[in-house]
């Protein structure tokens, strides 16, 4: 269910596991055994989770930015991406940043021609650019930023009424 935002958060720096393939009953033991924050969209999971005294967090929103944003709330994480602090979206493993050189037989000629930073995972060998998706990237990072300005905004003010 939350993918997207998994990798999201991987790309921000956060250590985010992600299963898509595993039952309530699992996630719930290793959110426990690794004292880890349950993400879902799951209600009765969400519900489960509270009982056995777990940290959930029942993430809603529309979109992946909206859902990101939900979560940066919730923890008070910053928006600050850096590539030199990401993680792989892929696996979670740090990526580390690496010279054109060292991977010039691993990408696309044309993406050598254009691009000059990299970065690659150390565990499962995925290189990441800034290339055309950056604008996507860019984007959706600032539509997170405006909601959350929207949500301080609004917590922020006095919504008081009455009568003289």
């Amino acid at each position: 269910m939350l993918g997207k935002l998994s990798r999201w958060l991987r790309m921000l720096g956060h250590d985010v596991e992600f299963a898509d393939d595993v039952d309530d009953r699992m996630l719930l033991e290793v959110s426990k055994a690794e004292d880890r924050v349950l993400l879902t969209r799951d209600a009765e999971l969400f519900r489960s989770a509270t009982r056995q005294g777990l940290k959930p967090v029942f993430v809603e929103g529309k979109n992946p930015a909206e859902r990101l944003a939900i979560v940066l709330g919730e923890f008070n994480l910053k928006l600050e991406f850096n590539p030199d602090c990401s993680r792989c979206p892929a696996c979670n493993t740090r990526i580390k940043s690496v010279g054109k050189n060292e991977i010039l037989s691993e990408i696309p000629p044309s993406t050598a021609t254009f691009y000059d930073r990299f970065w690659k995972c150390q565990k499962c060998g995925k290189i990441y650019w800034q290339g055309s998706h950056w604008k996507r990237i860019t984007q959706t990072l600032e539509n997170v930023k405006e909601i959350l300005k929207e949500k301080a905004a609004y917590s922020g003010s006095s919504h008081l009424s009455g009568t003289s």
